[in-house]
């Protein structure tokens, strides 16, 4: 049985914020907030992104924490991914107690190749990829992607709210898909959302607003995972990100729900409408903010070839997922 939107937006900051209160002290958990408030701010908006799209906070975030707070782009995918550990878990309660509509097979299944592949990303290959190759080869992921939606939707399209059918081949894409989205999460703090959306939306023809809250609570699965990784494996969570970690932690839990919320509420186009602006305002401030070394324009390129390949793929593949 589902409960009203309007107890879920109040009851989730309101048990946090007493725990946050609780375990800092009242004093500490507002120096941090009123020290910090740069961190605060720039959540508001990040979480609401995150929590009502594929596309994670980072459209917003990224480019805030490196060339506005001077943070390494190492520590902004730390931050992220412990952010959003807090963020997304709260748009993904309110997804499952608001009753908003999603594929659980997808969400199993990815989430288990996203176990796995954020782990790869964090131990394995982070510290030994150049952060700006590793931040343009996820724009252009993206940026692929953003052109085959527009593809996509340029008229009257077929679309599914629940998977047609579900055979090995479907749980090993997923699976698949969980694992290159885990490794993107792993070495830019985001990843799994939007690579899993795009697969859902270009191969098995989901429907945006069930695929939207779907990949939400995959990158709060893969988040948590990320973190715990970060926190209890790898030892690699500075004082600084702690700081900034613990002043956004009363915002998000507003921010991220709420968008969940909203982007229930709106028509699949408009979120299609909103994904492709983010995906824009990825593109350009990574293209303004990233050095474009030769190696960083050359794997670029690379990577672009890579994923408007795969999009085409799958673009003109209409068997798979379908009876």
């Amino acid at each position: 049985m589902s409960i009203s939107k309007r107890t879920v937006i109040v009851s989730i900051p309101l048990i946090v914020w007493t725990a946050w209160l609780t375990i800092l002290s009242p004093f500490h958990a507002i120096s941090y907030l009123i020290n910090y408030w740069e961190s605060s701010l720039t959540m508001i908006f990040g979480s609401m992104i995150a929590g009502g799209t594929s596309m994670g906070g980072g459209a917003v975030a990224f480019p805030v924490f490196t060339k506005v707070l001077q943070v390494t782009p190492h520590d902004a995918k730390v931050f992220s991914l412990a952010i959003q550990s807090i963020g997304m878990s709260s748009a993904a309660l309110a997804i499952c107690l608001t009753g908003i509509k999603v594929e659980w097979k997808a969400i199993r299944w990815g989430s288990l190749g996203g176990v796995l592949g954020v782990f790869l990303g964090l131990r394995f290959l982070a510290p030994f990829l150049p952060p700006d190759v590793i931040k343009m080869s996820f724009t252009m992921m993206v940026a692929s992607f953003g052109v085959t939606l527009l593809v996509l939707n340029r008229g009257i399209r077929n679309y599914h709210v629940a998977m047609p059918v579900w055979r090995h081949q479907e749980r090993g894409i997923l699976i698949l898909a969980g694992f290159l989205g885990g490794v993107m999460s792993g070495l830019v703090g985001t990843g799994i959302d939007i690579f899993t959306f795009s697969v859902m939306v270009v191969l098995f023809h989901f429907c945006e607003t069930v695929a939207t809250p779907t990949s939400v609570i995959m990158m709060a699965f893969n988040a948590v995972t990320g973190f715990f990784l970060q926190l209890f494996v790898l030892h690699d969570f500075s004082e600084l990100v702690l700081s900034y970690w613990l002043a956004s932690i009363p915002v998000v839990v507003i921010g991220a729900p709420l968008g969940a919320m909203l982007c229930s509420l709106m028509p699949r186009q408009t979120i299609v409408h909103i994904l492709i602006g983010l995906i824009s305002i990825e593109v350009t401030t990574s293209l303004a903010l990233i050095p474009l070394t030769p190696i960083t324009v050359y794997a670029s390129l690379i990577a672009l070839v890579i994923f408007s390949y795969l999009n085409y793929l799958m673009y003109r593949n209409p068997a798979i997922g379908n009876s």
